[in-house]
C-alpha cells in the first residue's frame, strides 16, 4: 500500500454536495464522471495531497443506494492507491481477507479497483486502486 487515495462519501445529490464540498475544501471539484458499470456518478475534489470522492446512486439497486438506505449518507469506503493491483489482491487473499471480485475492475479517474469485504476490516470497505497506465 501506497498511501490513502481517496475517501469515498456517499451522497443523496451530487449537486447539493458538489457545492458544500467546494466550500468546505475551498478548491472546485476536478472531475465529475459516470461508471455505468457500478451504477454511480462520481465527482473528485482534491486538497493538497488528499482526494475526496462523492458518489451518487444512479439506479435504485446499486450499491451506493443500498447504501444510503442502510446508513444514510456518510463514508462509504477508504481507498489505497497501490503499485500493482494483482499483486495486493493476491497478497491480500493469502492474508484471508475476502475480495468481493476475482479480478479489478476500471473504476474512476482512471483506476483499476478492487474491494475488500467490510467483515474482514472492522467495518470498513477497502478500496485498492493502481493508476491504468
Amino acid at each position: 500500500m501506497l498511501k490513502i487515495e481517496h475517501i469515498g462519501i456517499a451522497v443523496k445529490s451530487i449537486s447539493y454536495s458538489s457545492v458544500l464540498y467546494e466550500k468546505i475544501l475551498g478548491v472546485p471539484s476536478y472531475k465529475q464522471e459516470e461508471v455505468s458499470a457500478e451504477g454511480v456518478i462520481t465527482e473528485f475534489f482534491k486538497a493538497g495531497e488528499d482526494k475526496i470522492e462523492l458518489l451518487e446512486a444512479t439506479a435504485a439497486d446499486s450499491p451506493i443506494a443500498r447504501f444510503i438506505e442502510k446508513k444514510g449518507e456518510g463514508i462509504h469506503h477508504i481507498a489505497f492507491a497501490v503499485d500493482n493491483i494483482y499483486d495486493e489482491m493476491k497478497r491480500l487473499k493469502n492474508e484471508g481477507f475476502t475480495l468481493l471480485s476475482d479480478v479489478p475492475r476500471r473504476g474512476a479517474d482512471n483506476k483499476l479497483i478492487c474491494f475488500v469485504h467490510p467483515k474482514d476490516a472492522s467495518g470498513v470497505l477497502i478500496e485498492l486502486c493502481q493508476e491504468i497506465i
